[in-house]
């Protein structure tokens, strides 16, 4: 494997620019108020109404429907299509010239952030704020990681060279896989919330990841079935790392985690020995908390 950046099989930017528009007219950021569960709602209600046209539509009247034909006979200077600033490399060339200054120097990462539409994995009420650096809801008390320590962990990660096979703990809606499935040959990743593992499907299916695997799970447990990994990272914070992920670690492996309660830090682990492992700790940070069994 070489550190060239890889590209998904489709256009990102044809990708996200999907209509922000729902039945009568009005956005998602107009119709209601964004709450932590309207990106799961979001997914559940697109997939009942599987592209059904709507027929909750109030018959024009004849005269009125003559006005409107009278109307579209007249020639007309139709002003130009409004360009989404999502959909724009702008915006996202902007964040990463913010997570390169707050120190993240990998190239290889500071691409896959760039291909990597944020927008398209959140909530669209919340999707104006999807290039800020910071942790924002995605419903069941969970969070996107802010894209700054998404690619400080990564990076971290990739400096005991390139990788194979790499394991998530915490899909969540799916971002940090899609960016770590451009870093690293193989990707698994787990998730313990039912709604929230079938929401990181939803919001991966368009981009057709070829690499990467989404396993419905107790994280806590890692994969066995898919062990050794060179790289594994968690998403989620706890006392400690739990033994079962530090024996899944290839030899030379580095796990990234932040670890602690109230006060967390990131710790890097590597693996050095059948049963002997380093430990370095490195900067703050929050999380929300790792917990057992699936919900």
């Amino acid at each position: 494997m070489t550190d060239k950046p890889r590209t998904f099989p489709l256009s990102l930017d044809s990708l996200a620019g999907k209509p922000a528009r729902q039945g009568g007219g009005q956005s998602l950021a107009q119709s209601r108020i964004a709450t932590p569960q309207t990106a799961t709602q979001n997914a559940a209600q697109s997939a009942a109404r599987g592209g059904a046209p709507h027929h909750g539509a109030v018959p024009i009247a004849p005269s009125r429907a003559q006005a409107i034909a009278n109307e579209r006979a007249q020639p007309a200077t139709a002003s130009p299509p409004r360009q989404n600033p999502l959909v724009s490399d702008a915006v996202r060339r902007a964040m990463v010239a913010r997570i390169a200054k707050q120190g993240v120097k990998d190239p290889v990462v500071l691409d896959a952030m760039q291909a990597v539409p944020r927008h398209m994995f959140m909530d669209e009420a919340l999707a104006s704020q999807a290039y800020i650096d910071a942790s924002l809801p995605i419903g069941h008390h969970q969070t996107i990681s802010q894209p700054y320590i998404v690619a400080r962990m990564i990076e971290v990660m990739r400096q005991g060279g390139s990788l194979q096979r790499v394991l998530e703990i915490g899909t969540g809606c799916g971002y940090q896989a899609a960016v770590l499935s451009l870093v690293a040959k193989e990707v698994y990743s787990i998730e313990r919330i039912r709604p929230l593992h079938e929401l990181a499907k939803a919001n991966l299916r368009p981009l057709r990841v070829s690499n990467l695997r989404l396993q419905y799970g107790d994280g806590m447990l890692g994969l066995p079935q898919a062990a050794p990994f060179d790289g594994i990272i968690l998403a989620a914070a706890g006392l400690e790392v739990p033994q079962a992920l530090l024996e899944q670690l290839a030899p030379g492996g580095r796990l990234v985690a932040p670890v602690g309660a109230k006060l967390q830090h990131l710790q890097l682990i590597t693996r050095v020995g059948k049963m002997e492992w380093t430990s370095q700790t490195l900067e703050d940070c929050h999380f929300v908390p790792l917990r057992p069994g699936t919900i």
